[in-house]
């Protein structure tokens, strides 16, 4: 009796210290667990903060480089329209400086006669001469007086006859590489000397355009010389953006066209290039912006630095071809670095800087619009 007793008093501790083991063990798993919980959530937490600040930060990056693109613009921009304004407006009707606008540079003659300051263009001057003989000290400045209209004519003829000759050529290589062409090892080289061409400088343009229209097929410094070195510059952009828009039409317009029998030509005439339009003309934006500011390959292929008679001044139609021009970005050229600066070569520069802009502008806002009814009439 007395062993069983003592038997059943071990089994019941032994029973008790199981029981406590098991707890402990329990409670320690419990820890353990809750430990790692704690831990995740400290580690999820600092990787959370550590991608938030990251986000935080390229995004606050990304905007302030946007911002200072535009501070930067918006500053030369201003610069050139508050200066500029001072030319090309006035404070009395009409408010434009139409003399500017409308006459062909001319050389100021700047002196004193009578204890007054005289201001006076070449044609004035002489006029000024036939009424006072009295001899006067004058000081001469080359472009610093009349306007700048032979220049607006010319930079717009050089914009619209390179645009031709590059729209008319890209946009038929671009046909060809997307319609017609199959991906062989000298289509591919093709396509990379494409690419290669669009970072060569302009100055080699330039002269490439000298030696081969001017000089060996005797074009001399001509409209017809500029509009084909400047369409050639430019055509490298105008094949690949071409090319790229020509692919982003889905090919079932075009499989729908071949079922019902049309020819290749057809269906890329009538299905496939309208809706290729809007990006075609996209890329002629970018081209008329490059054209427009270009001075290297005008100045050996097409421009002058001073010409009397304006570009339809001609004895026979041809003539109009093969003949050189003024413009915008060489006249600033020559007004900014072949003469002495001083206030009134200044205000001839910032004057045609602000006319280049606007008139750059038109042009450019004129595709667009063009882009724009084109995109509204299509949809696919």
């Amino acid at each position: 009796m007395f062993k069983t007793q003592n038997s059943l008093n071990k089994l019941s501790a032994l029973l008790r210290e199981t029981v406590a083991d098991f707890a402990a063990r329990q409670a320690a798993a419990a820890n353990a667990r809750a430990y790692n919980q704690i831990r995740n959530n400290m580690v999820a937490a600092s990787s959370n903060r550590r991608r938030s600040f990251v986000q935080t930060f390229m995004f606050w990056t990304f905007r302030l480089a946007t911002y200072f693109v535009l501070a930067c613009a918006t500053y030369i921009f201003l610069n050139i329209a508050i200066k500029g304004s001072r030319t090309v407006f006035t404070n009395h009707a009409p408010f434009i400086n139409v003399k500017f606008l409308t006459e062909p540079p001319q050389t100021l003659y700047v002196f004193d006669y009578q204890g007054k300051k005289m201001e006076l263009s070449d044609r004035e001057f002489r006029k000024w001469q036939e009424t006072h003989k009295e001899p006067v000290d004058a000081t001469s400045i080359a472009y610093s007086a009349g306007g700048i209209w032979p220049c607006i004519v010319g930079t717009a003829l050089l914009v619209f006859g390179s645009m031709i000759v590059a729209l008319v050529i890209g946009i038929s290589a671009a046909i060809y590489l997307s319609e017609y062409s199959r991906d062989t090892r000298f289509i591919r080289f093709i396509r990379i000397a494409i690419l290669n061409l669009a970072g060569v400088p302009s100055i080699v343009f330039g002269l490439f355009g000298f030696g081969l229209f001017v000089i060996f097929f005797g074009w001399n410094v001509s409209l017809l010389a500029g509009w084909f070195t400047l369409g050639l510059m430019i055509l490298p952009a105008i094949i690949t953006a071409s090319e790229e828009s020509l692919r982003a039409v889905p090919k079932g317009l075009r499989e729908g066209s071949l079922a019902l029998g049309a020819t290749s030509w057809q269906t890329i005439r009538k299905n496939v290039l309208p809706y290729a339009m809007p990006g075609i003309l996209t890329s002629s934006i970018l081209g008329i912006a490059r054209v427009a500011g270009e001075t290297a390959p005008i100045m050996f292929t097409a421009a002058y630095a001073m010409r009397d008679e304006m570009p339809w001044q001609v004895t026979k139609w041809t003539d109009f071809f093969f003949q050189g021009v003024m413009a915008l970005p060489y006249h600033i050229y020559v007004v900014s670095s072949k003469i002495p600066q001083n206030e009134y070569t200044e205000r001839v520069q910032y004057g045609t800087a602000l006319v280049f802009l606007i008139v750059v502008m038109l042009i450019a806002l004129a595709s667009i619009v063009l882009r724009e009814r084109q995109r509204r009439r299509l949809s696919w």
